[in-house]
């Protein structure tokens, strides 16, 4: 056998676009790539020897180039005699069989990639906490609370796994985020939050970060400041210049005695400096009469373009 094809039905002509008249006569060859024509020889050894092969998941080329996952099943053809005089080879599209499996694959990766760094955030809350909580009770709220946030947060940076997409890990706003967190506080009637400005894409590797940073902020509100008294107010800003973003966190109405000036170096506020670190920020405060003033200085990268 010398791999010509002698024989070229509908739907070979479907699957490789080439039409009878100009597949017959010519080598298998010209639908198989470059990188892969050592396969050939090797299959037709096999069927020299009378073997039969089945299922074999290899790519081929079209007659427009573009190249396709195939399996093929081929048999050895005999004559009257028993002499082998040729082969025939079914050859199956298994590019969607192939695309699904690679989705899944990602998508695992993904899930093991989030649950490793999951349990080591995990990890790190836990043994900071340890260190300044008093009482099991206090240690189990303060966890739940910024596991609730964390979820809030990953899940909105699932990957997408729409029909026909490559599964892709996905990047929210900050205003969304921040809606998220502090959606438990929310009053219609009153509107105790507001949000200002151009909403903007946090990138997924950020919104950790963010997250916990933001959850320390409206955990300090709820305690002492805006969000503790029903007249209080709470508005977020964020502005960009040429240099980089500001985010402003201003609480009003909120009476100042029921404001800590001071801060204690406790397990929020050391949770609180690790995530400013890792948005590489800087941060300043304001105890106005009013409620308190937080700035957030942060690199032009950290937020793409506004929307």
């Amino acid at each position: 056998m010398q791999g010509i094809i002698t024989t070229w039905n509908l739907s070979a002509e479907r699957l490789f676009g080439y039409t009878a008249d100009e597949a017959v006569g010519r080598p298998i060859t010209i639908l198989i790539p470059e990188d892969r024509l050592d396969e050939e020889p090797a299959i037709l050894a096999r069927i020299n020897a009378g073997e039969r092969v089945d299922h074999f998941e290899t790519i081929r080329r079209r007659k427009d180039g573009t190249l396709i996952d195939i399996s093929l099943t081929i048999s050895p053809i005999r004559d009257s005699d028993g002499k082998i005089v040729g082969a025939s080879k079914i050859a199956r599209d298994i590019s969607e069989r192939k695309r699904a499996a690679e989705q899944q694959n990602m998508l695992l990766r993904e899930m093991h990639h989030r649950v490793k760094n999951l349990f080591a955030i995990t990890g790190s809350i836990i043994s900071l906490a340890a260190r300044t909580v008093r009482t099991p009770a206090e240690l189990a709220e303060g966890m739940q609370d910024r596991l609730v946030a964390l979820s809030r947060a990953h899940q909105m940076t699932l990957p997408s796994l729409s029909s026909g997409e490559q599964p892709t890990q996905q990047s929210t706003t900050l205003f969304t985020l921040l809606s998220n967190l502090l959606s438990p506080f929310e009053d219609k009637e009153v509107g105790r939050w507001r949000l200002h400005g151009e909403d903007a894409h946090i990138s997924a590797d950020r919104v950790t970060s963010f997250a916990l940073l933001f959850h320390e902020y409206a955990t300090n509100a709820v305690k002492y400041g805006a969000l503790s008294v029903a007249e209080g107010r709470l508005d977020i800003t964020l502005t960009a210049d040429r240099d980089g973003f500001e985010i402003a966190w201003l609480e009003s109405n909120a009476e100042p005695p029921t404001f800590p000036q001071t801060r204690e170096a406790g397990f929020g506020s050391t949770l609180e400096e690790m995530s400013v670190r890792a948005l590489n920020a800087q941060v300043s405060r304001d105890w106005q009469a009013h409620g308190l003033l937080i700035r957030l200085a942060l690199p032009r990268d950290t937020f793409e373009l506004p929307l």
